[in-house]
């Protein structure tokens, strides 16, 4: 039985149908995404949406949907659902849908008096194909199938409009068809398993909605393009296979393609194995380089998510392999001393100090997981030393490092930490000056390289740095410690202190090695733990702070406004437990866990399965943001093997 499960009931209703999304992508990055219904709210939804490298090398919305129809007696039942401008949905094919499942993938069952008809999907894991498989089930009387693909082949960011430059035209393929719109792309095949008749009438649709756009101040109304239809006769009990790809295949093969697909899928059942099943998405492999995507469906790689995310994604799942070519590939996009956080560029203007700490922890993670301090210190060694040099040697003039030996970011003007949101052109969370991650992150890193040179007897020209770390915690403490709270200021330009509630102050308590001592982390955990810590993960700011947004609505600039003001993060519910179990130990175990398993209910709330973006700071804590993030899933995963070490 289903760990997800829907109220049949509600499947009807609009408002709840809606709100939940499904997301499957393969190894090479490419994905499909709708909601539970089938109906598109976004203009990154869409059945086969992949990278166009003669393009732009970015995700296109090559496929957008298919309406089936059953047709009996010469009556037709539309099951397709699609909303056009100004509200009104055409067809209403939602109302036939009496059961959906997950489990081992997406199945939606439809009923249309004495028909019953399912359609199960998935998306292959290598090669860029989405497989539906169609079965009538019940069936009184003769039936036929109609299958009208919508085609949009867009870059997934923009909308498609009607235009005169389409290529309307098709050529047969093997029990079906090839479109290819525009010049440039990829073309899309369109096979069954079986031979049917193809009926090409090209036409438009105009001004479809997208409401989850429309909500965010884009652009939300579309033009897709249909080239015809494929129809059939279908009898009782009786299966056909749909595949959309880039690539011709041999339509014998399509039951055998689904069938091994079916047997490749994790099984749900519970909360550990969804987060698992999602964790592998995140993993893509294209061009030779093995990456970290950080969220979908809009975010590409990120060095900071990378890092952040890599130890959970992987080393739960002893996918040590995967771990090690992802580091490598970062290492080989490195410029100097630095990671990019962006894309491949390495200059200043995109280096952010804590992507390059955090490298420093994700090692730990993976010595502490495998013991393998040997191959970190012969691969990495180097790179670790050159890092730390380069912020000695002022090789960012935006970050410094000060005779107290803290760093200082300077740049005000853009954000350096992962508090990063800009609204016309400005961070919304200027954080200038000494931030309090940063300089954990800082104190963290210089321990590790220590420990990590100790342990391969290589101490030679270690002074510098071991008498840095006998300075830093003195000055930690002076320029950080909020006596009037009992907590960290998030951050300390020299004149003003920010005594803020924020979440910041955690790695400070959560990493390897802390710059506090004990009691003050004490008293810091307790201020988080009344203030910021929720069922979804902890607030980015405290709900008594006036600038605290507690809902995330609205526009974009709206939203980007509210998401380090108030909204929940859950990845940092991990650090937290981390913290809170090295001073409580056995006994705060049953709170822990109490936050853990409060996820179950999350995974079905938004992206089915998944971890939302974020999470409204104020009770229910709706979900927001993208519908699967990589360091949400990641950590929640690392928390629980955090959790299984204490019960061990």
């Amino acid at each position: 039985m289903s760990y997800i499960k829907f109220d049949r009931q509600l499947l009807v209703n609009l408002e709840y149908a809606l709100s939940k999304e499904l997301l499957r992508s393969n190894r090479a990055g490419s994905y499909s995404s709708t909601t539970i219904i089938g109906c598109n709210t976004r203009r990154y939804h869409g059945l086969l949406i992949t990278r166009q490298p003669l393009l732009d090398g970015e995700h296109h919305v090559l496929l957008s949907s298919i309406d089936e129809t059953i047709i009996q007696q010469n009556t037709s039942f539309n099951l397709g659902i699609r909303k056009f401008k100004g509200g009104t949905y055409n067809p209403k094919g939602h109302k036939y849908i009496v059961d959906f499942s997950t489990e081992p993938i997406p199945k939606l069952t439809f009923q249309v008096g004495g028909v019953r008809f399912t359609k199960e999907m998935l998306f292959t894991h290598t090669d860029d194909q989405m497989l539906i498989k169609y079965t009538l089930e019940e069936a009184h009387s003769p039936t036929t199938i109609r299958l009208k693909p919508f085609m949009a082949f867009r870059n997934f960011h923009e909308l498609s409009k009607s235009n005169i430059y389409i290529d309307s035209k098709y050529k047969e393929v093997s029990n079906g068809i090839s479109v290819k719109l525009y010049d440039g792309y990829s073309p899309v095949y369109l096979q069954l398993s079986k031979k049917t008749e193809y009926i090409h009438v090209p036409d438009w649709y105009y001004s479809i909605e997208y409401t989850e756009e429309m909500e965010r101040g884009y652009d939300y109304l579309e033009d897709l393009f249909v080239p015809g239809y494929f129809e059939f006769p279908l009898k009782k009990g009786e299966s056909i296979y749909l595949i959309a790809g880039l690539n011709e295949v041999s339509p014998a093969n399509l039951k055998k393609i689904f069938e091994d697909e079916i047997k490749l899928r994790i099984p749900r059942a519970g909360l550990e194995n969804c987060l698992l099943n999602s964790a592998h998405q995140f993993i893509v492999k294209r061009d030779n380089k093995t990456e970290v995507i950080a969220g979908f469906p809009w975010f590409g790689r990120q060095g900071r998510e990378t890092f952040i995310s890599l130890p959970g994604l992987t080393l739960y799942n002893n996918r040590i392999e995967n771990f090690k070519a992802v580091v490598n590939c970062m290492v080989e996009d490195m410029d100097g001393p630095f990671f990019p956080q962006f894309g491949i560029d390495a200059s200043c203007k995109n280096i952010t100090p804590d992507t390059q700490l955090w490298f420093f922890w994700t090692l730990q993670q993976y010595i502490e997981h495998t013991r393998d301090f040997k191959s970190v210190w012969k691969d990495y060694g180097s790179i670790l030393l050159n890092i730390l040099n380069a912020f000695k040697d002022k090789h960012c003039n935006s970050i410094q490092l000060h005779d107290n030996g803290l760093l200082y970011t300077s740049d005000a003007g853009r954000p350096m930490t992962w508090m990063n949101m800009l609204v016309k052109g400005r961070p919304v969370t200027l954080r200038p000056g000494y931030a309090v991650d940063i300089n954990a992150l800082w104190y963290n890193a210089i321990c590790f390289y220590i420990e990590l040179a100790g342990k391969a007897k290589q101490t030679k020209d270690l002074e510098f740095w071991t008498a840095l770390t006998e300075k830093i915690p003195t000055a930690f403490f002076e320029a950080f410690w909020c006596y009037e709270r009992n907590h960290l200021y998030d951050y300390n330009d020299g004149i003003y202190r920010d005594m803020s509630t924020r979440p910041n102050q955690i790695f400070a308590a959560s990493l390897p090695y802390s710059p506090l001592a004990e009691d003050k982390r004490k008293l810091m955990l307790d201020k988080i733990k009344s203030e910021l810590v929720t069922p979804r993960g902890l607030r980015s700011l405290a709900p008594k702070n006036p600038l605290y947004i507690g809902i995330y609505v609205g526009n974009q600039e709206t939203r980007d406004r509210a998401a380090h003001q108030g909204s929940v993060h859950p990845w940092l519910i991990a650090h937290f437990a981390e913290a809170y179990l090295k001073i409580h130990g056995k006994s705060g175990l049953h709170y822990i866990k109490t936050l853990y398993n409060g996820f179950g209910d999350v995974i079905m709330e938004h992206g089915i399965g998944s971890i939302s973006e974020l999470y409204d700071g104020d009770p229910p804590h709706r979900p927001g943001g993208a519908i699967s993030m990589a360091w949400n899933v990641a950590e929640l995963l690392r928390m629980n093997m955090i959790i299984k070490k204490y019960d061990e």
